[in-house]
This record gives structure tokens, sequence and C-alpha cells, in this order.
């Protein structure tokens, strides 16, 4: 019985071991399948990670496509596209990441727009993205017309009789800003300082000791000196006088306007009538006062620096005023039909004319006391 009870013993331990390791087994093989249970099947795995494809069409407000537009996508990978619209506004993208993404749209005189969405299993159509027409902003800029008037006195002083005689008292442009007091004076400071300037002035001095003109000066270059500055002094008051200071208070404009057009008789006529009227800084005509009381004014001072037997008397300042409106009306006349065919730089369009110029002012200068 003992040794009976002992084999049975050891089949019994042997069933046990058998059943521990098929258990071991059983919940080994158990744990992988459900370690793998939730995995996909290889064939599946990384479908969801397939790049798909994006399309759709970009439209304006009457519903034709817009082509040429610059499509932009930003997807769920970081990945940037760019692809330009066909002729019937249609794009497409291939090679998107699933997930999100966004379009950025843009297009010439259309306002740029944006569309995103969500990429998944399939390819994705995008509705027909509409665009607006971009806003148009006009900018306007108020020139003041002291600016503009810079502007034309710029191309005025450019205006020079065979390239080197000022001739800066002349508008080729019918309707030129009025010029504000400043300009005028600047304009004025710019004829006196012009070297041309000192150079007639010159001349007139040597023809008036020639002439033994104003013979209390003497000969020799001390009487040179004193006519030189008489000559330039008269020049110099009835230039800051005539053309700068009276014109800025009774508000006149000291410049010949060209006519250009018309018969003959009607520029010769509005010529002859400039020398004694003028256009307004209101841009009427009017009776030039700024003109015959400058010359008045300056045949005055004259008498403070002429040899006392050569001064003028009441009667004959107001002679040589007339002699200088006369020479005044010459001038214009020859610019109105000579000057501007030796004048270069000039206006590209537009007539225009001069006033009492550079050259004008020394005819004057030579009338003095009847010479």
């Amino acid at each position: 019985m003992k040794g009976h009870d002992q084999g049975m013993g050891k089949r019994g331990a042997g069933r046990f071991r058998s059943s521990a390791l098929a258990g071991w087994f059983a919940l080994g093989l158990l744990c992988g399948l459900t370690a793998r249970a939730g995995e996909a099947p290889a064939s599946l795995q990384g479908l969801s990670e397939t790049p798909r494809r994006i399309s759709g069409r970009i439209l304006d407000r009457t519903g034709t496509g817009v082509a040429e537009a610059k499509v932009t996508l930003d997807d769920a990978a970081g990945a940037a596209q760019e692809a330009t619209t066909d002729g019937d506004g249609r794009f497409s993208f291939s090679g998107v990441a699933p997930g999100s993404f966004r379009l950025t749209i843009a297009a010439t005189g259309f306002a740029s727009q944006e569309f995103s969405g969500d990429l998944g299993a399939d390819d994705f159509t995008v509705p027909d993205i509409s665009l607006h027409l971009a806003s148009v902003v006009t900018e306007v800029r108020v020139v003041p017309p002291e600016e503009i008037a810079e502007a034309q006195i710029k191309e005025q002083e450019k205006q020079r009789v065979l390239g080197f005689v000022p001739n800066y008292y002349v508008s080729y442009v019918a309707d030129a800003v009025p010029l504000a007091p400043r300009q005028k004076f600047e304009l004025a400071w710019k004829s006196m300082v012009d070297p041309v300037s000192f150079a007639i002035t010159g001349a007139v001095a040597g023809v008036q000791q020639a002439r033994n003109d104003f013979s209390g000066y003497g000969q020799g270059a001390e009487g040179y000196a004193k006519r030189y500055g008489a000559a330039y002094a008269t020049f110099a008051t009835s230039t800051l006088i005539g053309s700068a200071a009276l014109p800025s208070l009774f508000k006149q404009d000291p410049r010949y306007f060209y006519k250009g057009t018309g018969s003959k008789r009607s520029r010769a006529l509005y010529a002859l009538a400039t020398s004694v009227i003028c256009k307004g800084d209101n841009g009427h005509w009017q009776f030039n006062y700024s003109s015959i009381l400058g010359g008045l004014a300056a045949g005055g001072i004259s008498n403070l620096y002429y040899p006392p037997k050569d001064r003028d008397g009441a009667a004959v300042t107001f002679e040589n005023a007339l002699i200088g409106i006369g020479a005044t009306a010459a001038a214009n006349f020859l610019q109105e039909f000579v000057v501007r065919k030796f004048t270069p730089n000039l206006p590209p369009h537009d007539p225009g004319g001069k006033t009492r110029n550079l050259v004008g002012r020394a005819l004057i200068s030579l009338v003095h006391e009847g010479d």
C-alpha cells in the first residue's frame, strides 16, 4: 500500500507540473492576444497618415473663374505649398497630410481671403471661394498755390534770351499762379544779382561816359565808377519798388503774360496795352499802378545821387516816366513777336509773355534825362 501510494504521489506531482505549464502557456498566449488586440493589422497600419489631395475653384462675384490667383496651403504637418489657378480658376494640391489645413488666396485687384478645413481619410474638395474686389484708396494731395507758383518760377529762371540774358519777368503760362509777396521779392533779388545785370549796367555806364552824360561825375576811372553806381542804383530801386514792393502792396503781378495767339494786330495791341495795365493777383486786368508809380519813385530817388545840374525837376521826372512807359511797350512788343524765338528752355506748351525784364529796364535806364 505504501508503495502504491508513493507511485500515485509521483504521478500526481507530474500531472500538476504539466497542468501548471499549460496554464502559464495559456496565460501568456492570452496576454499576447490582449496586447495586440488594440493594434491594427499590418496591412491597415498608416492608413490614416496616407497623403491626400485638396482641390477647389476661385471665382469672382459674377461666378467667373479667377485665373492666375495665388493659393497657399498650410497643412497639418506644417508643410506649405503654393499653386496658381488655371484659366477656369481651379487649383489642386497633392500629398497633403491629413488634419487641419488653411488656404490663403491672393489675386490682383481682389482682397485676400482665407479658408480653413479638416482633411480626413478622403480627398477634400473645397467649396467654391468667391473673392471680393479690393478696396481702392485714392490719395489726394492738396498743393498750396504758393508751392505751384514756386515751381513755375523755377521754370521762369531757366528763360534766358540767347541762352544768357535773363528773361525772368515773363510767363509763358497764361493761367500762372499769382506770386506771393515773398516770391516777388525773391524774383527781384535774383534779377538784381544776376551776373548779366552787372554786365549790362557796366555797358550802360560805358556809353554814358563816352557821351560824357552826367558830366558832373567827370571822366577816368572815378567818373566811370560813379556812373556805374548811379546806373545800378536806378536799376535796383526800380526793380525793388516797381516789381516787388508796390506789386505786393497793390496785389498785382509784375510779369508780362505772353499771348502768342490771335491775329498779329490783336497781339500788338495787347503788348502795347500791357505797358499800362497788368494782371492782378485776383486774375483780373487792372491799371498798372506798380510799374508807373515805381518808375516815378525810382526817378525821384535818383535825384539823391545824380550830379546837381543833372537832377530832374518834377516835370522832367514825369516826362521820363512817360518815356519809360514807351520803352516798356516796345520791350513787350519784342517779347510778343521776337524774343520767344531766341529763348531756350521754355515750357513745353501754353503761351506766355514778359513783363519788364532786364532788357526793358536797361532801355529805361538809357533814357534817363531824355538821353
